[in-house]
């Protein structure tokens, strides 16, 4: 099992926090990661860190699809991969109607034809085995849409990235990941429980079913994000990591259409997830923090004293025996606990 660290910017001046990042690669972890939601983009963060390090792979995690035409997003990786020796690795995903319709301005619409198509384009450009080209229901190269000057024409790029590009999409329902399954090279669950991976497993191996090419978990890399709050009161580290879970359990989507919600539901905890939506959606946040279920914390988060964590971390280690587990992607890791998961897990 492999060890990856997320970062958490937002703008601050100086860039991503690098003496985690460079301790994180003196350590021998795998990657690191950033994501977007409606503040920073993935893109430059990774692009810095990449510039900043020699060994270690960098990801967007994710690069939401809306945002950007699948074109823009190959070029974006092909440019990253060529500057970083080949160490850039491709996060993409659909993010949420919220975010799609309230920040971009874009139609949310049908968010796995969308990925489907969007990793076909990306895989021909890198491929460039023809002048790129694609007929499909959210995405027509070259556009031919009533409003075209019909000037537009197949084209290849005009450089030659290495296809073996590893695409990883952001996914935790059944849908999502057996779309994974067929045609990602790895998918990162907000949640994960390590006795429960059969929640994820299962359906990205029907997608691997579908797509007929003998792919099997050794191929594909199961990254789930994984938060850390290493400290001696256990309850204390627990308490820290509720607010965050209670916004995306509660707050991120409608009432009727919030995937974290029913994933949480489906990890075994409905009447916790229909509690913490109330609250949240009542105004009263502190109220839906609070019934964060202890219990969902420890399954899904490293928490508490560093022997804690080292003895926790050994039930995600047994997972990975079986590649359910490919890689744990640690958000908020201190300097301190990347060095005491490090020395439990590698």
């Amino acid at each position: 099992m492999r060890l990856g660290y997320l970062l958490r910017y937002a703008g601050l001046a100086g860039g991503p926090p690098m003496e985690h990042v460079l301790e994180a690669e003196r350590l021998g972890y795998h990657s690191v990661w950033c994501g977007e939601a409606y503040g920073n983009d993935a893109v430059s963060p990774i692009a810095w860190v990449l510039a900043r390090t020699t060994r270690i792979n960098a990801g967007t995690g994710i690069m939401q699809m809306s945002a950007r035409t699948p074109a823009c997003a190959a070029a974006t990786a092909a440019t990253l991969q060529s500057m970083s020796g080949n160490r850039f690795l491709m996060g993409i995903g659909p993010s949420g109607p919220q975010v799609i319709e309230g920040w971009h301005g874009m139609p949310y619409g049908k968010p796995l034809g969308r990925t489907r198509e969007y990793i076909e384009i990306v895989r021909k450009v890198f491929a460039r085995e023809a002048p790129l080209t694609h007929k499909g229901e959210h995405y027509q190269i070259p556009y031919a849409g009533a409003d075209a000057t019909g000037l537009g024409k197949p084209l290849k790029s005009t450089m030659h990235p290495d296809p073996s590009l590893k695409i990883y999409t952001a996914a935790f329902s059944p849908a999502g990941l057996r779309t994974a399954g067929e045609l990602a090279d790895g998918v990162q669950p907000i949640y994960m429980s390590p006795e429960r991976t059969g929640l994820i497993t299962e359906p990205v191996l029907e997608g691997m079913a579908a797509a007929g090419k003998g792919k099997t978990l050794a191929q594909f890399d199961i990254a789930p994000f994984v938060r850390v709050a290493m400290g001696k009161d256990l309850q204390a580290c627990r308490n820290a990591l509720k607010p965050e879970m209670a916004l995306y359990i509660g707050g991120m989507g409608a009432r009727s259409k919030n995937f974290y919600n029913d994933y949480v539901k489906r990890l075994g905890h409905e009447a916790a997830a229909v509690k913490i939506q109330d609250a949240f959606l009542a105004g009263r946040r502190d109220e839906a923090a609070a019934a964060v279920p202890d219990a969902l914390i420890d399954e899904t988060a490293l928490v508490g004293p560093p022997e804690r964590i080292k003895d926790r971390v050994q039930a995600w280690k047994a997972a990975g025996k079986d590649h359910s587990i490919g890689s744990m992607l640690l958000g908020g890791a201190s300097i301190e606990a990347l060095r005491v998961i490090a020395e439990a897990a590698l």
